[in-house]
């Protein structure tokens, strides 16, 4: 069953990942119709992972990143509509408007634009974000302009902050990472996992400070072009740049009159969708899951496959498989990389010891295997994928141990 004809126009909102994922994956299955993307950047889609790993460590240009190069966007027959961004949509009559006044009919819309950066009340030229390009070319430019030994602060010791300050320190700079919490990552991987990880900056020689509370961050007074971070006990850190690492919200604002249910991003149903000829995907979806009603992920892969689910069930009429989350984080000379979507309070058993700071847990909570996350065991973490395609107890996951 093909829910969609040659003759309809599908307009997708969110010149990001999923976006131009959704575009080729409608393509792949067979959409013959017309496509047209809208992004609010004037750069064609992206890719992000690379902004705060590769471009900040000054192995890439940021040209390199680029998904929709003009040979892929000629292929897959995609009409962009850049440097303008979606103001309001109309659901019934599939209809887009844009910011510059004009409007874009179409027969179905898909709705992908993403998240931003959680920005902190202060400002500062020293300030930086790493979410967007032009976010990430203005931090390397000025990461270029310091020298070896100069103090980069780094507000956030999440994925994002962790990838930067490894980044900085490859550049001979000096990266200090200001946590507020007792351990990075605590409230994403848990207590037990927490500590698994909480000597790797030490052991890159990176500077991790915990229990942390900036309150500020203003212009150095002596140059202006520096930064002080302030912290409630009155002292200060002088650095040459902040770069603030602190989460990401939803794009959704301009969806605020459109009728579609908004609840920590765009409620969506098992097939992406969210009305009748409208779906959303990647960071701005918020999708059901197995015993959590609805959750928003934000990771690479979710984008991706969310997009070609969407595409199947369009073109195809197709059901898809449980979604498999997966991510990845190269931090400190290693790489982190977790299965599934367990809670932080879950229950974790490591399962594998390889080396230092090499092993393999996994989640569960009432016995059943809930994630598999790994230090720098890709082999044996994607070996477990298995033990996520259904419901697994813990007992037979360790009997079966298909990591080894």
């Amino acid at each position: 069953m093909r829910l969609l004809a040659p003759s309809d126009h599908v307009v997708v909102v969110g010149a990001g990942l999923a976006g131009w994922r959704s575009c080729e994956e409608l393509r792949r299955h067979g959409f013959a119709g017309r496509l047209t993307l809208v992004g609010d950047e004037s750069h064609p889609p992206y890719d992000r992972p690379p902004l705060s790993k590769q471009v900040m460590s000054g192995k890439w240009s940021l040209e390199h990143t680029t998904l929709a190069t003009p040979e892929r966007v000629d292929h897959a027959q995609v009409g962009l509509e850049l440097s303008v961004a979606a103001v309001h949509l109309d659901v019934d009559a599939t209809t887009v408007m844009l910011g510059d006044g004009r409007v874009v009919e179409g027969t179905h819309v898909v709705v992908a634009t993403g998240a931003r950066a959680r920005r902190l009340p202060w400002h500062s030229d020293a300030l930086f974000e790493v979410r967007t390009r032009d976010d990430a070319g203005r931090l390397a430019a000025r990461l270029d302009q310091l020298g070896a030994g100069e103090v980069v602060a780094i507000i956030g010791a999440g994925f994002i902050g962790a990838e930067v300050a490894t980044a900085v320190a490859a550049r001979g700079l000096v990266p200090v990472v200001l946590e507020a919490e007792a351990r990075p990552l605590l409230h994403v991987l848990g207590d037990t996992v927490s500590r698994w990880l909480e000597d790797l900056p030490a052991a890159a020689g990176i500077d991790l400070r915990t229990r942390q509370h900036v309150v500020g961050v203003e212009a150095d007074p002596a140059t202006g072009a520096d930064a002080q971070v302030l912290f409630a006990d009155g002292t200060r850190l002088a650095a040459r740049a902040v770069v603030v690492g602190v989460g990401a919200q939803p794009n959704v604002e301009w969806l605020a009159d459109s009728g579609l249910v908004i609840d920590n991003g765009v409620v969506v149903d098992v097939h992406q969708l969210c009305a009748q000829r409208v779906a959303a995907v990647g960071d701005v979806a918020s999708f059901p899951w197995p015993g959590a009603g609805h959750v928003r992920i934000e990771h690479w892969q979710v984008a991706t496959d969310h997009a070609g689910a969407l595409a199947r069930y369009w073109t195809l009429g197709e059901e898809t498989p449980r979604l498999i989350p997966y991510f990845w984080s190269d931090q400190y000379g290693r790489k982190i990389q977790m299965l599934g979507h367990p809670r932080p309070d879950d229950d974790v058993t490591r399962v594998r010891e390889a080396g230092p700071q090499q092993w393999l847990g996994l989640y569960s909570r009432d016995g059943v295997v809930t994630g598999v996350v790994g230090l720098s065991q890709p082999r044996a973490l994607m070996l477990s994928k298995p033990l996520l395609e259904g419901a697994t107890s813990l007992q037979d996951a360790l009997r079966a141990s298909p990591w080894t």
